[in-house]
């Protein structure tokens, strides 16, 4: 049986990614319950030291999205995302990103975006997001 997800959530995420920095923090913006703790893995400082005995480093961080629950379970990718929806208290994208029917597009399309984030950014892709995430 599958626990819920206990909060609070830590995600690892890109901030040196426009796309990755502005999602991130306009869904902690909406964490009313601070559920949501973020942790920029693109620092300079950033020590994986403390991670690497469950097999995560630096190197995967900042590949795919990665946030790790109360429990100590890691969250990758779409998995991630719809938990970091959920705790903003976006219950539809949340639905989207868990949906069984679209997980294969998901699994197959997010690693395409993490690794060309960059470049969607420069394209502006982070201020369409800005758009599309509501303001609380």
């Amino acid at each position: 049986m599958n626990r819920p997800i206990a909060y609070p959530l830590t995600v690892y995420y890109d901030a040196s990614c426009p796309l990755c920095a502005t999602e991130m923090h306009a869904l902690r913006e909406r964490d009313d319950s601070g559920r949501l703790e973020l942790v920029d893995c693109s620092a300079a400082d950033f020590d994986d030291a403390g991670l690497l005995a469950s097999g995560v480093n630096r190197d995967k961080l900042m590949t795919l999205i990665h946030a790790r629950d109360a429990y100590g379970r890691w969250l990758i990718g779409p998995d991630c995302f719809a938990a970091v929806y959920a705790a903003a208290g976006l219950k539809r994208p949340a639905a989207l990103w868990s949906n069984p029917r679209v997980q294969p597009l998901w699994k197959r399309l997010y690693p395409w975006i993490a690794r060309n984030r960059q470049r969607l950014s420069r394209l502006g892709a982070h201020r369409l997001l800005a758009r599309i995430i509501p303001k609380p």
